[in-house]
């Protein structure tokens, strides 16, 4: 199988299951799960990848043995994420940028976070760079430590598992085979449109706020000729 790759070739699935087998992704999927490092790793097409090659035996190990392994990774990917959140404390919303590091990546993650709360958790898992900042996020709000593990292995299994097997099940359709390409081009696209739909929604408010703020300062300067006059 021959996927197409939406950036660098060591970001592609194919080659990154192919080079590195069953390990590599596991790497992979804790290193996105929670490590500042791994937030641009390609986490869902990966997982969809990796269930697909399970049925065509390119990965050798039985399907719930890869979901485990899987699903275990990303639960331990999370805590590591968690227990860094509070050690480094609210001195993370002031680390500088550096080349994998951004601070807006974790200004969105909290924001993900105060607006959904403990289910952000879950629902962060499907959404790319967030789901690496969430829990280093709940680590630095000191989110209550029994909640955090509840949500986490909710999370961990919903999208490790529930990713891997979408791909195992289509994988034994024809169809899928045939446009492999522009079905992992779609998964990427699904799963970044909550990003895309949310900065939209941001530059709307931000527009909104300068046009409210234009009259009001407007309506100042103008008091203020009057008084002086």
């Amino acid at each position: 199988m021959n996927t197409l790759s939406l950036g660098p070739s060591w970001l592609d699935p194919d080659y990154l299951i192919t080079t590195f087998g069953l390990i590599g992704v596991l790497v992979i999927v804790f290193a996105e799960s929670g490590l500042l490092i791994g937030f641009f790793l390609p986490g869902d097409s990966l997982l969809f990848t990796t269930g697909l090659l399970v049925t065509t035996d390119v990965i050798k190990q039985p399907l719930w043995v890869v979901c485990t392994l899987i699903v275990l990774a990303a639960i331990i990917g999370d805590q590591v994420g968690y227990l860094f959140g509070r050690k480094v404390g609210p001195a993370l919303f002031h680390r500088p940028d550096s080349r994998f590091f951004k601070q807006e990546n974790v200004e969105k993650a909290h924001e993900f976070f105060e607006k959904y709360g403990p289910k952000s958790l879950v629902l962060a898992r499907f959404v790319p760079i967030v789901r690496t900042f969430t829990p280093i996020v709940a680590g630095v709000s000191r989110m209550n430590y029994r909640s955090f593990i509840t949500f986490n292995v909710i999370g961990g299994v919903l999208w490790g598992a529930g990713v891997t097997l979408l791909g195992a099940a289509l994988g034994k359709v024809e169809f899928v085979h045939q446009h492999i390409e522009a079905i992992l081009i779609a998964i990427v696209l699904v799963s970044v449109l909550p990003i895309v739909i949310e900065f939209m929604r941001a530059r709307s408010r931000n527009k909104k706020e300068a046009a409210a703020e234009g009259p009001a300062v407007d309506g100042t300067a103008a008091r203020g000729r009057h008084a002086k006059r």
